[in-house]
């Protein structure tokens, strides 16, 4: 974890962004929201473990965002030291995986700092008030899919959050690679 960076705790509200889009657009927090909340989620394009869970990423992506909750990818990689995370990579990422909503280039790596990420994956699950009800993984995959059964934690944590319902008491953090900080600024 990088110092000084705070985690941000369940009940806080989302900070707000704009940032570039791999589709040409600025999006703002507001953008990327749906009525019934919103899923943010730190990926890059290098990574085993986003390379791991992107189809089912981007599935639960598109079941949440036909119940009114909003998705966005952010990538705050180090393009510099990791070049397969620039964003013209990015755009090349998106296409290949059909990215049904917006990913973020978050090249000064402030909203990685605002949101408390550590890892890619690292999920955000938000309220329709968009205070964070959800920390947790995608399911039990990480560089392999999770066994026959498993449950869809994320896809179970945001279909119960966008109801009103309370957010799983049990949420599991999720496993990846660090996000890769410039240097200096760790």
């Amino acid at each position: 974890m990088a110092v000084g960076q705070m985690e941000m705790a369940l009940g806080a509200r989302a900070p707000d962004f704009r940032l570039p889009a791999t589709d040409g657009r600025t999006y703002a927090l507001k953008d990327a929201a749906g009525e019934n909340g919103a899923v943010i989620v730190f990926i890059c394009n290098h990574c085993p473990y986003v390379k791991a869970v992107i189809g089912r990423l981007t599935a639960d992506a598109r079941a949440l965002m036909g119940e009114g909750v909003g998705f966005a990818a952010i990538s705050s990689n180090d393009a510099a030291s990791y070049p397969e995370d620039s964003f013209p990579k990015m755009r090349e990422f998106a296409l290949a995986h059909d990215f049904p909503f917006p990913y973020l280039h978050d090249e000064t790596q402030e909203v990685a700092r605002a949101y408390g990420a550590v890892c890619t994956p690292d999920f955000f699950g938000f309220d329709r008030d968009l205070k964070l009800k959800y920390r947790g993984r995608l399911d039990e995959g990480r560089t392999t899919p999770p066994p026959p059964n498993a449950r869809r934690e994320l896809l179970e944590a945001m279909r119960a959050i966008a109801a009103g319902l309370p957010a799983p008491a049990n949420q599991v953090p999720s496993i990846g690679c660090s996000i890769k900080w410039r240097a200096g600024r760790g």
